[in-house]
């Protein structure tokens, strides 16, 4: 599925079949996960995509063929980082999420809404045995960037979600499980995605925009609505920390300095690191972290990500092939 300018829909189209390089791998793909960051690469959100671009960057796939570090047939995993250069000063100090030259998957080269696709085998997952190709998928991303905005939530004992989609329906499971009390936040109203959210062990499920009864410790921001982040600082603590997760995010409204005061932090997170991947792909069958999916064919992808822009998915959109 090929996207050949933004805000139009993807098209069906048939391409030269990929060979592995030196360092890459040949992937026959299995399932791909609809991410937030896909629609917002679709919708013209994110500049200078690849074009034409196959999206997609929560791959499992099979190994067809190349690499050193996988054999023929191992099942793994594709992220959103995909290339970095190794050699700038983000890089060789553990930060390669903020390498000014690294490649994104189903950005910079071509994703995972396709039969075939070629990675980095640097940049590769082994896939725990314990997940369907189906449900390992939205580990790839979702759970990947809520498992590096709960680390740098600190140890906030009380944790606002406010976006209780893909990454946190993951992360949420994971905090419980690490002993803490999840308040979710949600659009008002949405009582369906409120009860999902108690399912899974939140102490509390409500309108994000009011917040909790309670102060918090922390708020990690998933949902890409700027007006979020205000009230999220009035909902924490002095000394409390707001976490912007999305790649992007509308505008900011401003905000009387008051509710920053008091050495609150408003921090955002960029892309993920490969620890990050082997921290989190070891941690998730240990909790266990349960993905909850709605798969679809891979040429339904618009219509998955037309239901992920209007909100009516729960859990994570996947791609099935």
């Amino acid at each position: 599925m090929v996207l050949d300018a933004p805000r139009i829909p993807l098209r069906p189209g048939e391409l030269p079949e990929p060979t592995a390089e030196r360092g890459q791998v040949l992937l026959r793909v299995r399932a791909c996960g609809v991410c937030r960051t896909d629609l917002h690469i679709v919708d013209g959100e994110l500049p200078k995509p690849k074009l034409p671009l196959v999206p997609g960057h929560q791959i499992v796939g099979q190994v067809v063929d190349g690499g050193e570090r996988f054999s023929p047939g191992a099942r793994v995993g594709v992220p959103w980082l995909g290339w970095t250069c190794g050699e700038c000063r983000f890089c060789t100090s553990g930060r390669e999420n903020l390498c000014d030259r690294a490649r994104f998957t189903g950005y910079d080269v071509d994703g995972g809404y396709t039969e075939l696709v070629v990675a980095d085998e640097r940049f590769c997952f082994a896939i725990p045995e314990a997940y369907t190709d189906d449900h390992a998928a939205p580990l790839l991303c979702a759970g990947l960037i809520g498992y590096r905005s709960l680390r740098l939530a600190g140890d906030a004992e009380r944790i606002g979600l406010y976006g209780f989609g893909a990454s946190a329906h993951l992360i949420c499971q994971v905090a419980v499980w690490q002993g803490r009390r999840v308040f979710a936040g949600t659009r008002a109203g949405d009582d369906d995605t409120q009860a999902f959210a108690l399912s899974l062990g939140a102490a509390w499920a409500g309108d994000a925009s009011e917040g909790p009864p309670e102060a918090l410790d922390a708020v990690i921001v998933f949902a890409p609505v700027g007006a979020l982040v205000p009230a999220a600082l009035r909902h924490v603590r002095k000394g409390g920390s707001v976490v912007c997760a999305g790649i992007h995010m509308s505008e900011i409204p401003s905000f009387p300095y008051e509710l920053l005061w008091g050495e609150r932090v408003v921090r955002s997170v960029a892309n993920l690191t490969r620890a990050d991947g082997d921290e989190f792909l070891e941690l998730a069958p240990s909790v266990p972290v349960r993905t909850e999916v709605e798969t679809f064919a891979l040429e339904e992808a618009n219509e998955a990500l037309g239901r992920l822009r209007r909100g009516e998915l729960r859990g994570a959109a996947v791609l099935v092939l």
